[in-house]
């Protein structure tokens, strides 16, 4: 019912950018805060981002500070990543997340994914 549909990945060389966009469809539901992980080969899923809907609050992996930037429109339920300055190791597939609550418990959808590749 949900749907979370991630779009903006690509190709680019190391040092370029890239923004991601992450628009949400479907039933009803409530939005706590939304945020991207992502996935490289072999490995396991990593927190990249995450903003919440009430107070703008972010988050960052230290990995990606200064980098990337989250940002959303609560109207829309929408969020995007602005990601620059990109390096190889920021190579997966990035994942759109939807929180309806700040607990363990609380309903999550997940999107699809969209690859992320920066080459040397």
């Amino acid at each position: 019912q949900v749907q979370l549909v991630e779009s903006g990945g690509g190709l680019v060389q190391a040092g370029g950018s890239l923004r991601l966009s992450c628009a949400t469809s479907g039933g009803t539901f409530s939005t706590y805060g939304m945020g991207w992980f992502r996935q490289a080969p072999g490995k396991e899923r990593e927190f990249v981002a995450a903003i919440t809907w009430s107070g703008d609050s972010t988050y960052y992996a230290n990995s990606v500070k200064g980098r990337f930037t989250i940002s959303r429109d609560n109207a829309k339920n929408t969020v995007y990543l602005q990601m620059n300055s990109l390096k190889p190791e920021d190579t997966a597939v990035y994942y759109c997340n939807l929180a309806e609550g700040p607990y363990e418990s609380s309903r999550r959808y997940w999107g699809q994914g969209t690859q992320v590749t920066v080459s040397s």
